[in-house]
């Protein structure tokens, strides 16, 4: 977007409205009933845009790849600031930028209009440009993963590692492999492994590994439907 009279660079309409307004209130000198209300609404929605940009923001679940730790269409919070603290870690599941056509032309955005666009941006309805995905870290740097051992298990640096959060029925061993994380990158999977397009299935495209610069964050608890509130990691 260009430059509007308050000097703000992508401001969407809903803001820059409420921007006009509470300026028009300020230099009309109107009721202070009229100033008051157009204050709470742009500081209301500067900050719901901080907290979504530095703090938390919301997403949805676009497939079914995370089973049954996340359903398809679950609405969850990415935690921003804490994964910035604290760093990502295995086990993790964490929301990231597709970081090479992971998913083609990506899956259709429930909010695709201006007025979805806006609210996704303000935060108040959950995002996904349609190039988002969520999966579960199992590598970080400088770990050796490789399938399998004799009990279809993962091999994580010559221990095979226990996964209680597969989706029963679903083995893991799909796909024969072994790489070596580098610094800065992690190696992500699908709980649901039968159903989950992820860094096995890309290890053409820099052995399957996703930047740590492409994670928006660590996701800490599901919002939506009522029924699933809650934490998903211990």
């Amino acid at each position: 977007m260009s430059v509007n009279p308050y000097g703000y660079l992508d401001v969407p309409p809903l803001i820059y409205t409420a921007l006009e307004i509470w300026g028009y209130a300020v230099s009309h000198k109107k009721p202070n009933a009229v100033r008051e209300f157009a204050t709470v609404i742009v500081t209301a929605l500067v900050l719901s845009v901080l907290v979504r940009t530095f703090l938390v923001q919301a997403f949805y679940v676009p497939s079914e790849s995370m089973e049954n730790t996340l359903k398809k269409n679950d609405r969850i919070l990415v935690s921003k600031i804490s994964t910035k603290i604290t760093g990502i870690h295995r086990g993790n599941v964490v929301v990231f930028h597709d970081p090479g056509e992971w998913l083609g032309t990506g899956f259709p955005d429930p909010y695709d209009t201006r007025i979805g666009h806006v609210l996704q941006f303000i935060g108040l309805v959950p995002s996904n440009t349609g190039n988002d995905l969520v999966k579960r870290v199992i590598g970080v740097g400088n770990d050796t993963i490789e399938c399998c051992d004799q009990e279809g298990r993962i091999v994580r640096n010559g221990k095979a590692i226990d996964e209680p959060y597969i989706k029963p029925g679903n083995g893991t061993a799909q796909v024969n492999f072994k790489v070596l994380v580098p610094e800065g990158y992690v190696f992500v999977m699908g709980d649901n492994r039968g159903n989950s397009e992820d860094s096995r299935f890309h290890l053409d495209l820099n052995n399957g590994m996703v930047p740590l610069k492409d994670v928006v964050g660590r996701v800490s608890v599901k919002i939506w439907p009522y029924k699933r509130i809650g934490g998903i990691e211990n």
